[in-house]
């Protein structure tokens, strides 16, 4: 882990790995998330000879807060990372609440991003033929229900899930998450993967839970670019039974954004699209280079 200075005066955790002469892959992590990378995720970069880079967003983990950040900011954030690491070009990716992250990374640095993952990305809020909330888990209903009534009533809901998420296990991770695992998603929540995503809530949430909020916040309002401005090779990837980001969002993001290359899996959730393809995924990513 690294903390580097960025030029608003906040500071940004990031951790890279794999071959220091491979190219970036800048992962935004879920939300809620933090620094710690998916192991899976990690090991299938470093054997495409790819360096994984990961970093906890503004207001996560050791990462300073943007209060009132748009999602459109992180770009700026990941010209930061690429000019510590000295790279001029990076592959993007990101999952769950970090693809409309990674979607605006490649509409804003197109000199610096040679192609966009995006794996169960949340879709834009209030689409007039996309009811972003039908289908999701009873908690996630719950979570955006109040995320549109602003900070003061979102928080202390996120404050009270946060505290099952600080200290936890794979098993705790199956009973708090309950409502939003479809039993595909169950099924692969296994030892390794289950304590990834139990140490990257805990990191991310380890001072607070002013990541969280500002990242509901910023996705039921306009995101601050246009999917048309996305002009680099796109990839998105989403399952029919995924209780976390409906099916429906992967169908809009699928047809949005510009010539993107659509994998609608049926029958894959959540978890289970992103730990079990991603070999796919980076193989089809890295075509690009």
């Amino acid at each position: 882990m690294t903390l580097i200075a960025i030029r608003d005066g906040r500071q940004l955790d990031i951790a890279v790995t794999g071959p220091e002469d491979g190219i970036p892959l800048v992962f935004h992590h879920g939300t809620p998330g933090g620094l710690p990378p998916i192991r899976s995720m990690q090991r299938a970069a470093h054997e495409r000879g790819l360096r994984f880079a990961t970093f906890s967003r503004a207001g996560y983990g050791s990462s300073t807060r943007a209060p009132g950040r748009d999602v459109v900011d992180v770009a700026s954030d990941v010209r930061a990372v690429l000019d510590h690491l000295d790279v001029p070009r990076c592959l993007v990716g990101g999952w769950s609440g970090g693809g409309p992250h990674a979607l605006a990374t490649a509409a804003r640095l197109p000199d610096r991003v040679a192609g966009v993952l995006v794996i169960a990305g949340v879709a834009p809020y209030d689409l007039p033929d996309v009811d972003f909330l039908d289908g999701m888990g009873e908690g996630n209903i719950e979570e955006f229900g109040l995320a549109v009534r602003g900070e003061a009533a979102l928080r202390p809901f996120l404050e009270q899930a946060a505290a099952g998420l600080r200290d936890t296990d794979a098993a705790g991770l199956l009973a708090g998450m309950e409502s939003l695992l479809s039993p595909v998603d169950r099924a692969v929540l296994t030892a390794e993967l289950g304590e990834d995503l139990a140490a990257n809530f805990a990191e991310g949430l380890r001072l607070g839970v002013d990541g969280w909020v500002d990242d509901d916040l910023a996705f039921t309002k306009p995101w601050g670019f246009s999917l048309e401005e996305i002009t680099v090779p796109a990839f998105v990837w989403q399952g029919s039974e995924d209780l976390m980001v409906p099916f429906a969002h992967g169908q809009w993001l699928a047809a949005n954004v510009p010539e993107a290359v659509a994998h609608l899996e049926e029958g894959e959730g959540h978890l289970s699209v992103a730990v079990g393809a991603v070999g796919g995924m980076l193989d089809e990513l890295v075509q690009v280079l």
